[in-house]
Protein backbone atom coordinates (compact mmCIF):
# COMPACT_ATOMS: atom_id res chain seq x y z
CA UNK A 1 0.00 0.00 0.00
CA UNK A 2 2.83 2.53 0.90
CA UNK A 3 4.43 1.30 -2.10
CA UNK A 4 1.64 2.38 -4.21
CA UNK A 5 1.30 5.43 -2.63
CA UNK A 6 4.97 5.97 -3.02
CA UNK A 7 3.94 5.69 -6.87
CA UNK A 8 1.40 8.16 -7.21
CA UNK A 9 2.92 10.75 -5.71
CA UNK A 10 6.06 9.96 -7.94
CA UNK A 11 3.23 10.28 -10.66
CA UNK A 12 1.69 13.38 -9.39
CA UNK A 13 5.09 15.55 -9.11
CA UNK A 14 6.08 14.48 -12.57
CA UNK A 15 2.94 15.44 -14.32
CA UNK A 16 2.68 18.60 -12.61
CA UNK A 17 6.04 19.46 -13.45
CA UNK A 18 5.16 18.79 -17.60
CA UNK A 19 2.04 20.46 -17.03
CA UNK A 20 3.82 23.50 -15.63
CA UNK A 21 6.80 22.98 -18.25
CA UNK A 22 3.62 23.16 -20.77
CA UNK A 23 2.19 26.63 -19.21
CA UNK A 24 5.71 28.20 -19.37
CA UNK A 25 6.62 27.45 -23.41
CA UNK A 26 3.55 29.21 -24.16
CA UNK A 27 4.51 32.31 -21.81
CA UNK A 28 7.81 32.66 -23.15
CA UNK A 29 6.77 31.91 -26.56
CA UNK A 30 4.43 35.22 -26.55
CA UNK A 31 7.40 37.21 -24.66
CA UNK A 32 9.13 39.74 -27.32
CA UNK A 33 8.97 42.69 -29.65
CA UNK A 34 6.11 41.49 -31.65
CA UNK A 35 2.49 41.27 -30.30
CA UNK A 36 1.14 37.91 -30.08
CA UNK A 37 -0.88 36.68 -27.54
CA UNK A 38 -0.80 33.15 -25.12
CA UNK A 39 -4.08 31.94 -27.31
CA UNK A 40 -2.49 32.60 -30.20
CA UNK A 41 0.58 30.64 -29.17
CA UNK A 42 -2.05 27.59 -28.61
CA UNK A 43 -3.64 27.77 -31.81
CA UNK A 44 -0.30 27.62 -34.08
CA UNK A 45 0.75 24.89 -31.65
CA UNK A 46 -2.48 22.53 -31.70
CA UNK A 47 -3.05 23.91 -35.52
CA UNK A 48 -0.22 21.29 -36.04
CA UNK A 49 -1.70 18.79 -34.26
CA UNK A 50 -3.68 15.78 -36.27
CA UNK A 51 -7.26 16.03 -36.33
CA UNK A 52 -7.57 18.61 -33.14
CA UNK A 53 -6.50 21.05 -35.95
CA UNK A 54 -10.02 20.62 -37.24
CA UNK A 55 -11.27 22.43 -34.39
CA UNK A 56 -8.50 25.75 -34.32
CA UNK A 57 -9.42 28.95 -35.67
CA UNK A 58 -6.21 30.80 -36.56
CA UNK A 59 -7.49 33.49 -39.22
CA UNK A 60 -7.04 36.01 -36.60
CA UNK A 61 -3.41 35.39 -36.44
CA UNK A 62 -1.23 36.99 -39.45
CA UNK A 63 1.35 35.14 -41.68
CA UNK A 64 4.09 37.32 -39.66
CA UNK A 65 2.77 36.31 -36.24
CA UNK A 66 2.43 32.76 -37.60
CA UNK A 67 5.90 33.02 -38.73
CA UNK A 68 7.67 34.22 -35.69
CA UNK A 69 5.86 31.91 -33.65
CA UNK A 70 6.49 28.66 -35.35
CA UNK A 71 10.08 29.37 -37.10
CA UNK A 72 11.76 31.44 -34.61
CA UNK A 73 10.33 31.55 -31.06
CA UNK A 74 9.21 27.82 -30.85
CA UNK A 75 12.23 25.77 -32.03
CA UNK A 76 14.27 27.89 -29.73
CA UNK A 77 12.41 27.22 -27.14
CA UNK A 78 12.26 23.41 -28.03
CA UNK A 79 16.02 23.06 -28.16
CA UNK A 80 16.68 25.10 -24.91
CA UNK A 81 13.59 22.20 -23.33
CA UNK A 82 16.70 19.62 -25.03
CA UNK A 83 19.50 21.32 -23.92
CA UNK A 84 18.49 22.34 -20.23
CA UNK A 85 17.11 18.57 -20.09
CA UNK A 86 19.96 17.04 -21.48
CA UNK A 87 22.78 18.85 -19.36
CA UNK A 88 20.61 18.35 -15.87
CA UNK A 89 20.64 14.60 -16.43
CA UNK A 90 24.18 14.36 -17.36
CA UNK A 91 25.04 16.61 -14.36
CA UNK A 92 22.66 13.88 -11.89
CA UNK A 93 23.82 10.86 -13.77
CA UNK A 94 27.83 12.19 -12.91
CA UNK A 95 26.88 13.10 -9.59
CA UNK A 96 25.61 9.88 -8.67
CA UNK A 97 28.00 7.98 -10.05
CA UNK A 98 31.17 10.38 -8.70
CA UNK A 99 29.53 10.79 -5.56
CA UNK A 100 30.69 14.12 -6.36
CA UNK A 101 27.83 16.79 -5.75
CA UNK A 102 29.96 19.19 -7.35
CA UNK A 103 30.48 17.04 -10.21
CA UNK A 104 28.86 18.27 -13.74
CA UNK A 105 28.85 17.60 -17.16
CA UNK A 106 31.65 19.17 -18.18
CA UNK A 107 34.18 17.89 -15.91
CA UNK A 108 35.22 15.28 -17.70
CA UNK A 109 36.46 18.12 -20.52
CA UNK A 110 33.89 17.70 -22.28
CA UNK A 111 33.40 21.57 -22.50
CA UNK A 112 37.09 22.03 -23.00
CA UNK A 113 37.21 19.62 -26.31
CA UNK A 114 33.99 21.30 -27.72
CA UNK A 115 36.01 24.49 -27.72
CA UNK A 116 38.96 23.26 -28.75
CA UNK A 117 37.28 21.81 -32.00
CA UNK A 118 35.19 24.99 -32.76
CA UNK A 119 37.85 27.27 -32.40
CA UNK A 120 39.84 24.60 -34.82
CA UNK A 121 36.85 25.00 -37.54
CA UNK A 122 36.37 28.72 -37.20
CA UNK A 123 40.10 29.62 -37.50
CA UNK A 124 40.48 27.43 -39.97
CA UNK A 125 37.41 29.11 -41.74
CA UNK A 126 35.44 25.75 -42.16
CA UNK A 127 32.05 27.73 -42.98
CA UNK A 128 30.07 24.99 -44.80
CA UNK A 129 26.62 23.94 -43.33
CA UNK A 130 24.97 20.13 -44.53
CA UNK A 131 21.53 18.79 -42.55
CA UNK A 132 21.35 22.13 -40.67
CA UNK A 133 24.28 21.57 -39.04
CA UNK A 134 27.63 23.20 -39.69
CA UNK A 135 31.44 22.49 -39.53
CA UNK A 136 31.72 24.09 -36.29
CA UNK A 137 29.20 21.77 -34.69
CA UNK A 138 30.42 18.91 -36.20
CA UNK A 139 33.89 20.30 -35.23
CA UNK A 140 33.09 21.03 -31.67
CA UNK A 141 31.28 17.31 -31.33
CA UNK A 142 34.89 15.29 -32.31
CA UNK A 143 36.26 17.80 -30.14
CA UNK A 144 33.91 16.84 -27.31
CA UNK A 145 34.32 13.02 -28.16
CA UNK A 146 38.12 13.00 -27.99
CA UNK A 147 38.58 14.87 -24.77
CA UNK A 148 36.29 12.28 -22.84
CA UNK A 149 38.26 9.52 -24.59
CA UNK A 150 41.67 10.71 -23.56
CA UNK A 151 40.55 11.12 -20.07
CA UNK A 152 38.82 7.86 -20.05
CA UNK A 153 41.60 6.16 -20.29
CA UNK A 154 43.70 8.11 -18.45
CA UNK A 155 41.05 7.35 -15.58
CA UNK A 156 41.36 3.70 -16.06
CA UNK A 157 43.63 1.64 -13.62
CA UNK A 158 43.98 -1.70 -14.11
CA UNK A 159 40.87 -1.94 -16.21
CA UNK A 160 38.69 -0.43 -13.56
CA UNK A 161 37.74 3.07 -13.25
CA UNK A 162 38.77 5.54 -10.49
CA UNK A 163 36.46 8.08 -10.34
CA UNK A 164 39.26 10.28 -8.81
CA UNK A 165 41.40 9.77 -11.11
CA UNK A 166 39.09 10.35 -13.78
CA UNK A 167 38.16 13.80 -12.05
CA UNK A 168 41.85 14.74 -12.20
CA UNK A 169 42.26 13.77 -15.57
CA UNK A 170 39.31 15.76 -16.65
CA UNK A 171 40.75 18.82 -14.45
CA UNK A 172 44.50 18.33 -16.52
CA UNK A 173 42.82 17.87 -19.92
CA UNK A 174 40.69 20.29 -19.68
CA UNK A 175 43.25 22.81 -18.68
CA UNK A 176 45.73 21.75 -21.33
CA UNK A 177 42.85 21.93 -24.26
CA UNK A 178 42.20 25.21 -23.10
CA UNK A 179 45.30 26.78 -23.09
CA UNK A 180 45.42 25.19 -27.11
CA UNK A 181 42.17 27.24 -27.31
CA UNK A 182 43.91 30.66 -25.60
CA UNK A 183 46.82 29.94 -28.16
CA UNK A 184 44.39 30.37 -31.33
CA UNK A 185 42.50 32.90 -30.37
CA UNK A 186 45.80 35.08 -29.54
CA UNK A 187 47.25 34.03 -32.92
CA UNK A 188 43.66 35.02 -34.96
CA UNK A 189 43.20 37.72 -32.78
CA UNK A 190 40.29 38.51 -35.88
CA UNK A 191 38.21 35.68 -34.82
CA UNK A 192 38.49 35.89 -31.04
CA UNK A 193 34.71 37.40 -30.46
CA UNK A 194 33.23 34.73 -32.73
CA UNK A 195 34.86 32.18 -30.48
CA UNK A 196 34.28 33.81 -27.24
CA UNK A 197 30.77 34.03 -28.41
CA UNK A 198 30.38 30.50 -29.02
CA UNK A 199 32.04 29.76 -25.63
CA UNK A 200 28.94 31.87 -24.00
CA UNK A 201 26.39 29.54 -25.40
CA UNK A 202 23.53 30.66 -27.35
CA UNK A 203 19.84 29.12 -28.88
CA UNK A 204 19.41 31.97 -31.19
CA UNK A 205 18.97 31.14 -35.22
CA UNK A 206 19.39 27.38 -35.24
CA UNK A 207 15.69 27.11 -36.33
CA UNK A 208 13.94 23.18 -36.81
CA UNK A 209 17.00 21.56 -38.42
CA UNK A 210 19.38 20.64 -35.30
CA UNK A 211 15.67 19.06 -33.24
CA UNK A 212 15.22 17.33 -36.16
CA UNK A 213 18.19 15.59 -35.98
CA UNK A 214 19.04 15.34 -32.54
CA UNK A 215 15.68 15.29 -30.58
CA UNK A 216 15.55 11.29 -30.88
CA UNK A 217 19.35 10.38 -29.77
CA UNK A 218 19.12 12.62 -27.23
CA UNK A 219 15.54 11.69 -25.63
CA UNK A 220 16.91 8.23 -26.29
CA UNK A 221 19.71 8.88 -24.15
CA UNK A 222 18.06 10.09 -21.53
CA UNK A 223 15.39 7.56 -21.73
CA UNK A 224 18.08 5.05 -20.88
CA UNK A 225 19.69 7.05 -18.50
CA UNK A 226 16.40 6.86 -16.50
CA UNK A 227 16.56 3.19 -17.17
CA UNK A 228 19.77 3.03 -14.88
CA UNK A 229 18.11 5.31 -11.76
CA UNK A 230 17.86 1.89 -9.43
CA UNK A 231 22.03 1.38 -10.21
CA UNK A 232 22.68 4.66 -9.93
CA UNK A 233 20.53 4.78 -6.17
CA UNK A 234 23.31 1.64 -5.62
CA UNK A 235 25.95 3.27 -6.16
CA UNK A 236 25.68 5.68 -4.00
CA UNK A 237 26.42 3.11 -0.87
CA UNK A 238 29.86 2.43 -2.34
CA UNK A 239 31.31 -0.02 -4.79
CA UNK A 240 31.77 -2.96 -2.40
CA UNK A 241 28.27 -2.78 -1.36
CA UNK A 242 26.91 -2.54 -4.85
CA UNK A 243 28.73 -5.76 -6.16
CA UNK A 244 27.34 -7.29 -3.10
CA UNK A 245 23.86 -6.36 -4.33
CA UNK A 246 24.74 -8.14 -7.62
CA UNK A 247 25.56 -4.37 -9.66
CA UNK A 248 28.36 -4.90 -12.50
CA UNK A 249 30.27 -1.64 -11.04
CA UNK A 250 32.18 -1.39 -13.99
CA UNK A 251 30.35 -2.00 -16.18
CA UNK A 252 27.61 0.56 -15.16
CA UNK A 253 29.91 3.22 -14.57
CA UNK A 254 31.01 2.88 -18.04
CA UNK A 255 27.78 2.76 -19.88
CA UNK A 256 26.44 6.04 -17.04
CA UNK A 257 29.94 8.11 -18.31
CA UNK A 258 29.45 7.14 -22.02
CA UNK A 259 25.65 7.77 -22.19
CA UNK A 260 26.36 10.75 -20.03
CA UNK A 261 29.19 12.41 -22.18
CA UNK A 262 27.21 11.62 -25.72
CA UNK A 263 24.44 13.80 -23.98
CA UNK A 264 26.28 16.61 -23.47
CA UNK A 265 28.67 16.43 -26.59
CA UNK A 266 25.20 16.57 -28.21
CA UNK A 267 23.77 19.59 -27.34
CA UNK A 268 26.83 21.34 -26.79
CA UNK A 269 28.22 20.77 -30.13
CA UNK A 270 25.11 22.79 -31.16
CA UNK A 271 24.38 25.28 -28.11
CA UNK A 272 27.70 25.93 -27.35
CA UNK A 273 28.82 26.15 -23.96
CA UNK A 274 26.39 26.71 -21.46
CA UNK A 275 27.50 26.66 -17.43
CA UNK A 276 25.57 25.90 -14.16
CA UNK A 277 22.47 23.90 -15.40
CA UNK A 278 23.85 20.50 -14.72
CA UNK A 279 25.77 21.61 -11.52
CA UNK A 280 23.05 23.87 -9.70
CA UNK A 281 19.93 21.70 -11.10
CA UNK A 282 20.28 18.76 -10.34
CA UNK A 283 21.43 20.04 -6.68
CA UNK A 284 18.40 22.10 -6.47
CA UNK A 285 15.92 19.16 -7.57
CA UNK A 286 17.48 16.76 -4.99
CA UNK A 287 17.24 19.29 -2.37
CA UNK A 288 13.13 19.50 -3.21
CA UNK A 289 12.77 15.43 -4.03
CA UNK A 290 15.23 13.70 -1.99
CA UNK A 291 18.40 11.73 -3.75
CA UNK A 292 15.88 8.94 -5.33
CA UNK A 293 16.93 8.80 -8.70
CA UNK A 294 13.58 7.51 -9.91
CA UNK A 295 12.42 10.72 -9.13
CA UNK A 296 15.45 12.70 -9.49
CA UNK A 297 16.31 11.90 -12.96
CA UNK A 298 12.55 13.23 -14.36
CA UNK A 299 12.61 15.87 -12.07
CA UNK A 300 15.86 17.09 -13.23
CA UNK A 301 15.09 17.45 -16.87
CA UNK A 302 11.43 19.38 -16.48
CA UNK A 303 13.35 21.45 -13.97
CA UNK A 304 16.33 21.90 -16.13
CA UNK A 305 14.33 22.53 -19.23
CA UNK A 306 12.12 25.32 -17.37
CA UNK A 307 15.57 26.97 -16.03
CA UNK A 308 16.64 26.56 -19.71
CA UNK A 309 13.98 28.53 -21.81
CA UNK A 310 13.27 30.94 -19.00
CA UNK A 311 17.18 32.05 -18.71
CA UNK A 312 17.15 32.17 -22.94
CA UNK A 313 13.88 34.58 -22.69
CA UNK A 314 15.25 36.63 -20.47
CA UNK A 315 18.92 36.80 -22.61
CA UNK A 316 16.90 37.63 -25.90
CA UNK A 317 14.29 40.32 -24.13
CA UNK A 318 16.60 41.80 -21.32
CA UNK A 319 18.29 44.63 -23.34
CA UNK A 320 16.20 43.63 -27.19
CA UNK A 321 17.16 44.16 -29.37
CA UNK A 322 20.73 43.45 -28.18
CA UNK A 323 20.65 39.87 -27.73
CA UNK A 324 23.07 38.42 -24.02
CA UNK A 325 24.32 34.86 -25.00
CA UNK A 326 22.43 32.85 -22.29
CA UNK A 327 25.43 31.11 -20.34
CA UNK A 328 26.18 34.43 -19.02
CA UNK A 329 22.30 34.31 -17.90
CA UNK A 330 23.01 31.05 -16.46
CA UNK A 331 25.75 32.02 -14.40
CA UNK A 332 24.67 34.89 -13.04
CA UNK A 333 21.28 33.33 -11.84
CA UNK A 334 23.62 29.81 -11.07
CA UNK A 335 26.30 31.46 -9.26
CA UNK A 336 24.20 33.20 -6.83
CA UNK A 337 21.54 30.91 -6.04
CA UNK A 338 24.02 27.93 -5.35
CA UNK A 339 26.01 29.75 -2.98
CA UNK A 340 22.87 30.33 -1.37
CA UNK A 341 22.23 26.71 -0.82
CA UNK A 342 25.74 25.65 0.03
CA UNK A 343 25.36 28.39 3.08
CA UNK A 344 21.55 27.12 4.25
CA UNK A 345 22.90 23.50 3.97
CA UNK A 346 25.58 24.88 6.70
CA UNK A 347 23.59 26.37 8.64
CA UNK A 348 21.28 23.30 9.13
CA UNK A 349 24.23 21.24 9.90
Amino acid sequence: MANDKSKKSKAFIIISLILLLIVIVAIVSAIGSANISVLDVYKVIFSKVPIINRFIDTSNISNVQYAIIWNVRLPRIILGILVGASLSVAGTSFQGLLKNPMADPYILGVSSGAALGATIAITARLEYIKYGFSSITLAAFIGAIISVFIVYNIGKINNKLSTSTLLLAGIAIGQFFTAIMSFLMVVNSNDMSKIVYWTMGSLSGKGWAPIKTLAIPILATIVILFFYSKELNILLTGDEAAKSMGVNVERTKRVILVLGTLLTSLVVSVSGIIGFVGLIIPHITRLIFGPDHKILLPCSAIVGAIFMIVTDTISRTIISPVEIPVGIITAMFGGPFFIYLLRNKKKMV
